[in-house]
């Protein structure tokens, strides 16, 4: 039997999550990227876990047989920096990532310091043509 995915949707308040950040600037930043992906993906904020904040979902299945659900975009404040997550990848996006401003990359992670940094509309973008290719790959 495969296992459940760790990190699982909550009715945890995303609101009351993003209040309680104590940094002014991060917690104005997660308020806009919460915004964005709302209004990128037409989908509410959904807490994942403890500290994901989760737009849409998608159901995958791997040829291992191992299977589960998960968000189609999301983000996440971390100590030292927002975690913004691309589901698709970065491959799509070399472009737009000489474009995007101060950042680093993790597998399926863009790692921003803070929204001043970069170029919003850019980002917007990104996460916009993730979710539609991830709506492609992984129809209802």
């Amino acid at each position: 039997m495969a296992k459940a995915n760790k990190t699982q949707p909550t009715t945890a308040s995303v609101h009351r999550f993003i209040q309680q950040i104590d940094d002014p600037e991060i917690r104005r930043d997660c308020r806009t990227l919460k915004k964005m992906m709302e209004e990128v993906t037409a989908e509410k904020a959904v807490m994942w876990g403890d500290s994901l904040i989760g737009f849409g979902n998608y159901h995958y299945r791997y040829a291992s047989g191992r299977e589960g659900d998960f968000f189609l975009s999301g983000f996440s404040p971390r100590k030292h920096n927002l975690s913004v997550y691309i589901m698709i990848g970065f491959e799509p996006f070399e472009k737009q990532l000489e474009k995007l401003g101060k950042h680093k990359l993790g597998r399926g992670c863009l790692y921003i310091k803070s929204l001043a940094a970069i170029d919003i509309d850019v980002l917007r973008a990104m996460v916009e043509e993730s979710v539609n290719l991830m709506r492609q790959r992984y129809p209802d």
